[in-house]
């Protein structure tokens, strides 16, 4: 299962390269920009925002990982709401509504924690087992 989810992983990748080598204006960012969430380790962390590492948890059950992690940074909600609804589906999301997707078995929803004036936004990423592969 590990090997099988690193050769998805991998071929995601190429496919994001693949793109920007061939200038899509679709995905905001660049090859040597990209950086991806530490606790999830396919999803890409939006420019401008800082992964809190030491406040993710991350947890292995039968059915599959749980894992919460943040990320701050200035940067506002329309930003980020664009980022992961435009840059999610190209690396096999699926969207099931606004920043809530689905793929291979696991949900992946987006959300904002409370602003906190002059400390930027805080985004939360959540990850679950979900039905459907």
């Amino acid at each position: 299962m590990v090997n099988d989810r690193s050769a998805r992983f991998r071929a995601r990748l190429l496919v994001v390269l693949s793109i920007w080598l061939f200038g899509s204006a679709t995905l905001p960012v660049s090859a040597e920009e990209t950086r991806f969430v530490t606790a999830i380790a396919d999803l890409p962390l939006m420019p401008g925002l800082v992964e809190q590492e030491a406040e993710g948890v991350v947890f292995e059950t039968p059915d599959g990982r749980i894992v919460e992690t943040l990320a701050s940074g200035q940067t506002e909600r329309a930003s980020v709401t664009r980022f992961y609804e435009e840059s999610l589906p190209q690396l096999g999301w699926v969207r099931e509504a606004p920043l809530r997707f689905r793929r291979e078995g696991e949900a992946l929803t987006i959300d904002f924690l409370e602003d906190q004036p002059g400390a930027g936004l805080t985004v939360r990423f959540s990850l679950s087992p979900g039905a459907g592969k």
